[in-house]
């Protein structure tokens, strides 16, 4: 089969594998989709070229998917709940990266079936460098932050970066100089929900790419969603990382957020914590 310029896209649920899609065929290309039953969105198969579903685990299905495609670069979007790895049925491929992982932590989940398909001449793609109108910049973006709440930024990067290190969650909850809530396998909301009936309002939330991640791999994610997420805990900032973190309808996350008096800042730490110094 040939197909001009053609990419593949791992998709997994929420918005954005259909924002992927959209922003992938603006640039001209041929976007070809590998899509989770019961999680993917499928009004993704209106916005790809071509889909192919599969239950979750069947990972050996993919790269013969794509190589039948001709497809040689891909990317990964939207999530799939780490709790799957308790009642899905794996396949012999995907038995054989997990097992022998000596943590199932996210990252080497990632990295082993990076590893897996490179092997077999599929290159994986950072957004970084495919999609960057997609990742937030370094500003303020709905209003200025006030002293106390810069002070919690500064502190609790430093501690979601020591938290990052050991490859537990991206998010964390912090107020006053209090660590209230750490993400762990629940996710961002459910971690904002947790810190903010712990610290009752004004909480701020700090999400950062893990010092070590695979920037090529499960990027911070943000959008709407995260901002009601806020105005239902009663939170007051949102700190991530500049460069490299996703916007989902940033437009309308930004309003919503400008609305509640929320702040939304793209933020980029000091030279020593950006170097991994933590």
């Amino acid at each position: 089969m040939s197909v001009s310029n053609p990419i593949g896209l791992i998709a997994g649920n929420g918005a954005l594998p259909l924002i992927f899609a959209d922003a992938l065929r603006a640039l001209s290309y041929s976007v070809f989709a590998i899509a989770h039953e019961k999680e993917t969105d499928p009004s993704l198969a209106q916005k790809v070229d071509q889909i192919e579903w599969i239950t979750i685990g069947q990972i050996g299905m993919i790269v013969p998917y794509f190589k039948k495609q001709g497809v040689n670069q891909i990317l990964m979007a939207g999530g799939i709940p780490k709790t799957h790895l308790f009642d899905a049925k794996l396949d012999h491929l995907a038995r054989t990266l997990i097992n022998p992982l000596p943590e199932k932590q996210d990252n080497l989940i990632l990295v082993a079936f990076a590893s897996a398909c490179e092997k077999e001449g599929l290159q994986i793609l950072s957004v970084i460098d495919t999609l960057p109108s997609l990742l937030a910049t370094e500003c303020e973006m709905t209003r200025p932050l006030t002293k106390s709440e810069q002070d919690d930024i500064e502190w609790g990067w430093h501690k979601a970066k020591q938290l990052g290190a050991l490859d537990i969650g991206q998010c964390i909850v912090v107020k006053d100089g209090v660590l209230l809530a750490v993400e762990a396998i629940e996710g961002t909301d459910a971690a904002i929900r947790r810190g903010g009936l712990l610290g009752r309002e004004a909480v701020r939330v700090i999400k950062c790419v893990k010092p070590h991640q695979d920037i090529r791999l499960d990027l911070p994610t943000v959008g709407p969603q995260t901002i009601q997420t806020m105005i239902d805990a009663k939170a007051s900032v949102l700190a991530i990382e500049a460069g490299a973190t996703i916007l989902i309808e940033k437009e309308r996350m930004i309003k919503m957020a400008k609305e509640a008096g929320i702040a939304v800042v793209g933020y980029s730490p000091p030279l020593a914590w950006a170097k991994g110094v933590i």
